[in-house]
């Protein structure tokens, strides 16, 4: 009910970040992950759309795991994106190499009309427009540099005033979280409301 809400609530922006959180937990879990990249390392991941600018966690999806038959889900990153992108039109995603491909591509403008910026792997990169600045950076790596770190900056911000506490049990991990996020998705659509006249 609480991320059916989420959507409800605000508008994104023309740019949307699409990524990964991971909730710190060391506990017992059946879906616990371990991302030695993250500072946790291990914890509770969730699948994140927000917005690009305010990191208004518009869309969330907690990962549990392999599907019910043990077998790998395929095309993981194109059926995340599509599922928290949906409801979405005429915008741009921004995603990592996880999440990034032509099929996904492809989709997201046939049925969508959006766009989408992401890294690929080396052997997959293909030339791209280079810009006026001194650094030959083509545009879409500062486009992308521009608007990946949404989901970031919002594990950031729910950081920095948390009422997570150190528990036991995975469920609490998760609802602490969306006590963290509400609190920041309330203070961006405080943020985004217009002064009341002082008259």
């Amino acid at each position: 009910m609480w991320v059916e809400r989420l959507p409800r609530l605000y508008d994104p922006g023309p740019e949307v970040t699409v990524n990964e959180q991971l909730l710190a937990f060391r506990g017992r879990c059946p879906f616990k992950q371990y991302m030695p990249s993250k500072p946790a390392k291990y914890g509770i991941k969730s699948w994140v759309a927000c917005d690009a600018k305010s990191s208004y966690a518009w869309k969330m999806q907690v990962y549990t795991g392999n599907q019910m038959d043990g077998v790998p889900e395929r095309n993981q990153g194109m059926r995340v994106v599509l599922d928290v992108t949906e409801g979405l039109k005429d915008r741009n995603v921004t995603c990592d190499n996880f999440f990034t491909s032509y099929e996904l591509g492809r989709e997201l403008m046939a049925t969508r009309n959006m766009t989408m910026v992401g890294t690929m792997r080396k052997n997959k990169s293909s030339y791209a427009e280079i810009n006026n600045r001194n650094d030959g950076k083509p545009t879409i790596v500062l486009d992308y540099n521009l608007n990946k770190g949404g989901v970031d900056n919002l594990d950031k911000v729910i950081t920095a005033y948390s009422c997570k506490r150190k528990m036991a049990r995975w469920p609490l991990v998760i609802f602490s979280n969306i006590v963290d996020v509400s609190s920041y998705n309330a203070f961006v659509i405080w943020r985004g409301q217009p002064q009341l006249d002082a008259a």
